[in-house]
């Protein structure tokens, strides 16, 4: 799993490059990233499924916050970003949240 973070000069957003690579998801039809950005909506920000087998999806955030996500995988698998800037303990569960730091 992967983050890329592409800040842009004309405004407080960064592009952030969410990825799940094919070794991770190789049994998946379907994978979505879920998080604070889009209120936890697990059908508001589907990944792309490519050629290569991975998947990928951007989201524009605003600079100088944190969020905490994770990838939902074939809709009942929850996975957290290995390449995340740090991780916290969920509210939910017995699990921990990926967070990226913008």
């Amino acid at each position: 799993m992967s983050i890329k973070k592409q800040y842009l000069k004309s405004k407080p957003v960064c592009k952030v490059t969410f990825r799940v690579p094919k070794p991770a998801s190789v049994t998946a039809r379907k994978v979505c990233v879920v998080g604070e950005f889009n209120g936890w909506n697990v059908k508001a920000n589907p990944m792309k499924s490519l050629k290569s087998g991975e998947f990928t999806a951007t989201i524009d955030l605003e600079t100088e916050r944190e969020y905490q996500f994770r990838y939902l995988i074939n809709e009942t698998v929850w996975e957290n970003d290995g390449g995340a800037d740090k991780f916290i303990s969920s509210t939910y569960g017995n699990c921990e949240n990926s967070v990226v730091i913008i």
